[in-house]
């Protein structure tokens, strides 16, 4: 593994384009453009405030800078550095913007989600869209681009409005069997909408496109629900985490569960690899010839052990009196190929844990030294990224675990966050 020097950045606004060639980062108000094999700086643009959002175009010609204080968007073009764009929502203000998928419009939403606006860089026309809700995820595309799904609040009833991404056209508005929608997903092929209800409530309701109901799911009544929702890139799973710290899959055919799993404090399982990170150090009579400066690095190194027999995952209690209290299953996602799914339980942060789809049953569990702070698949092998807010980056893949630690010169590099794409990994 190949690290570059350090860059400037500012509250981790670093993206890499959608194709992989270029790197943005931010410094302040200043938007950096780098290409990513020589890391040579090829554009810089200066904005009008502080930066609090970026988001890259599809086809990774455009680039926008969110000046949320300000209520003020901001595009940069690569092709023609001199073009330049300004989205000024006025008194309305600014809490979010994206692009669409075809990478010529833009969605900013207003403050207190009074609307959400559709701004076109090619005709300069305007289209508005009331009623959005705030909720977790309140929009969702296809991955066409065909469709966008967004879910509303009208006299206290929960709906779905489907548009057209083409021409922003209103196709089907329904309401959902929810009392307090939480979010909306598309499925990967594009043909089911996942909605689920907020954490009060365990409920997930599959529709059509057309907003026909397929099918409704609810694990258990009079407790919190569900904390985090993704689906396999298949389409063929979706995977329900939540706060009774269990793992539910639901197949695409009966949207029943056919998998339940738990995560419990002690494993005893010789079918499940336990990798736990250990500290390497060295003897007293070679720590005696080192350097202070050097002695310290060595003895910050950690590796991975296997571990035998029966397996303790500590525990951290939550505080059961205050809102979203740390438990439950928080994180889900999918590798690439689908064939495995790694959660994280909040009140086990030092712990995370991966499940082999085709079995049904876990495989591997990592335990790490610190609470991990974040955790991604790689976009194209079945490989496995994750930190703990150290100078180090463990990798996990089905032919093993390893901890890479930082070079000596960025060794106050503490990783707290990162972003993967194609064969090029970022972190900050």
């Amino acid at each position: 593994m190949n690290f570059s020097e350090l860059f400037k950045q500012t509250s981790h606004l670093c993206r890499f384009s959608p194709d992989a060639n270029y790197l943005a980062n931010i410094v302040q108000f200043r938007l950096i453009i780098r290409e990513v094999r020589t890391l040579q700086i090829v554009h810089l643009y200066t904005c009008l405030d502080k930066v609090q959002h970026i988001q890259w175009s599809s086809d990774s010609q455009f680039i926008l800078c969110g000046l949320c204080k300000r209520g003020i968007v901001q595009v940069w073009s690569l092709e023609q550095p001199e073009w330049t764009c300004k989205i000024d929502e006025g008194s309305a203000g600014l809490t979010a913007a994206c692009w669409s998928p075809d990478g010529r419009h833009i969605l900013t939403t207003a403050d207190f989600q009074l609307r959400i606006t559709v701004w076109s860089l090619v005709t300069k026309s305007v289209s508005y869209i009331k009623y959005p809700k705030k909720c977790q995820q309140a929009l969702d595309f296809t991955r066409n681009g065909q469709y966008m799904a967004l879910a509303e609040r009208r006299d206290c009833k929960d709906f779905v409005s489907i548009f057209a991404c083409s021409n922003w056209q209103l196709l089907k508005h329904f309401e959902t069997n929810t009392d307090d929608l939480a979010g909306v997903s598309w499925s990967p092929d594009g043909r089911v909408l996942c909605v689920w209800e907020s954490c009060l409530k365990y409920k997930v309701v599959l529709y059509t496109v057309d907003g026909q109901c397929l099918s409704s799911y609810h694990a258990y009544d009079y407790a919190l629900g569900i904390k985090s929702v993704a689906w396999s890139p298949t389409s063929q799973f979706l995977a329900l985490g939540s706060f009774d710290e269990k793992l539910r899959i639901l197949n695409h055919i009966t949207w029943k569960s056919v998998a339940e799993h738990s995560h419990p404090p002690l494993l005893d399982n010789p079918a499940i690899v336990v990798y736990r990170e250990v500290e390497m150090r060295p003897n007293a009579a070679r720590s005696a010839h080192m350097s202070p400066t050097l002695s310290s690095m060595y003895n910050s190194q950690t590796k991975y052990e296997v571990v035998e027999g029966q397996v303790s995952v500590p525990i951290i209690k939550p505080d059961l009196n205050k809102a979203n209290p740390k438990i439950g299953v928080s994180k889900v996602a999918f590798s690439a190929n689908g064939r495995y799914i790694f959660t994280i339980n909040d009140n086990m942060p030092h712990a995370l844990w991966i499940w082999d789809i085709k079995n049904l049953a876990q495989t591997v569990l990592l335990q790490q030294l610190a609470p991990i702070k974040g955790a991604e698949w790689d976009p194209v092998e079945t490989r496995l990224a994750l930190c703990t807010a150290n100078n180090k980056v463990y990798v996990w893949s089905p032919a093993g675990s390893l901890s890479v630690e930082v070079p000596g010169e960025c060794k106050s590099f503490y990783i707290s966050t990162f972003d993967c794409h194609m064969s090029v990994t970022m972190y900050t």
